[in-house]
């Protein structure tokens, strides 16, 4: 099942966001043992990342937490687009994570390498013989050209359909991607995925994912859809104008 939620603007829709991850968090804990979610890179969430080690937050339970990424850039963890440098300067770093429960893909790597090494961190966070773990929660970002994690427009990769994690190493747009990204069968298996998309320059790329033609070529986010998950899009009022949603007032 597919939700939308429209927002006034960024600062409810994160406030919401952080809501929702404080309540998923204690509810796979209470019923699992832990929580384990995957991160996204970008700007849009930085202000839940920011809202997150806030005081109204302690409650989340950080010490069973598991935090992976969607995707990452092949570039050192201090670079300035590594979406682990991001995470752990606004988040990671204020909120008392077991440092061994931060499961960064190495983005200094090789990119064959960083493959590995990343499903073999999912690997050993599964259930039975699964080669990844299943989400309680994955937060995922669209670009303007529908593009979510690092999964781009075009033709889509046969790894995309047989492997957790995979090497993004052609040329996006005019410039090689250098990049690994979890594939849609890690994020369709999650219980709870949600997007968050802000912006006047996304909302043709929203109208289009949710309400247009299937082509998931043309708009990689429509290959997100959650098998036996939720699926929860947070739009503010820019990016959601023309979407068919439920308009939230705080």
């Amino acid at each position: 099942m597919t939700q939308i939620r429209i927002f006034p603007d960024s600062t409810a829709l994160s406030t919401a966001a952080a809501a929702l991850f404080m309540a998923a968090a204690k509810t796979a804990v209470s019923q699992n043992g832990r929580f384990l979610v995957a991160l996204s890179g970008g700007s849009t969430p930085l202000a839940l990342f920011q809202q997150l080690r806030q005081p109204a937050y302690a409650q989340i339970p950080w010490q069973q937490t598991h935090v992976f990424w969607g995707d990452e850039r092949l570039v050192p963890p201090t670079d300035p687009g590594s979406n682990y440098g991001q995470a752990y300067d606004a988040l990671l770093r204020h909120v008392p994570i077991p440092a061994a429960h931060i499961h960064r893909a190495k983005g200094e790597l090789e990119a064959a390498a960083a493959v590995a090494d990343y499903a073999a961190q999912l690997r050993a966070m599964a259930e039975d013989d699964s080669p990844f773990p299943r989400f309680d929660l994955a937060i995922m970002g669209m670009g303007d050209d529908g593009h979510t994690a690092s999964l781009f427009p075009g033709p889509i990769p046969s790894a995309e359909n047989t492997q957790p994690v995979m090497a993004v190493t052609a040329f996006y747009e005019t410039r090689p991607a250098h990049r690994l990204t979890l594939t849609p069968q890690v994020f369709n298996d999650a219980r709870q995925v949600i997007f968050l998309v802000t912006g006047a320059q996304k909302a043709a790329a929203v109208t289009a994912v949710l309400h247009g033609t299937h082509d998931p070529e043309k708009w990689p986010a429509q290959r997100i859809q959650p098998r036996q998950g939720q699926l929860i899009w947070f739009l503010d009022e820019a990016a959601g104008g023309n979407a068919n949603g439920k308009r939230q007032t705080a």
